[in-house]
């Protein structure tokens, strides 16, 4: 049976989706941009700082859940320009040391927002 995660430490969702999915021992967590939840506004500064908001949402649905970045198996990012590679790359490092997730990454037209990031997660037990 699936279970719908929900909470109010990342970004109410701005469609007909849930923030995150668990189901199985797996957790699915739709993609992310760089909401502040507290003011329901992308975050100010450059690839940088939404990379960390990003990161920050997802950690706050993975432990909702009761999982951490530890249990994150696959990450797909979406950049709005793929020059911001090396800069997200550097941010999102420092939350994946050791035995980082698989990962995708691709160059979008443009995100929601006008956001310059997007990442969606998915995590097991």
């Amino acid at each position: 049976m699936k279970n719908i995660i929900f909470t109010d430490k990342a970004p109410k969702a701005i469609g007909p989706y849930s923030q995150a999915v668990e189901i199985n021992g797996m957790l699915f967590i739709s993609g992310q941009i760089p909401i502040d939840p507290a003011t329901s506004k992308i975050v100010e500064g450059g690839i940088k700082e939404q990379t960390e908001q990003v990161l920050k949402n997802i950690g706050a649905i993975l432990a909702e859940a009761g999982y951490t970045f530890a249990d994150v198996i696959k990450s797909t990012c979406l950049l709005s320009d793929m020059d911001n590679f090396a800069a997200m790359n550097e941010v999102y490092g420092k939350y994946y040391p050791e035995n980082s997730p698989a990962r995708a990454a691709y160059g979008v037209v443009r995100l929601p927002l006008g956001a310059l990031i997007e990442i969606e997660t998915i995590a097991a037990r």
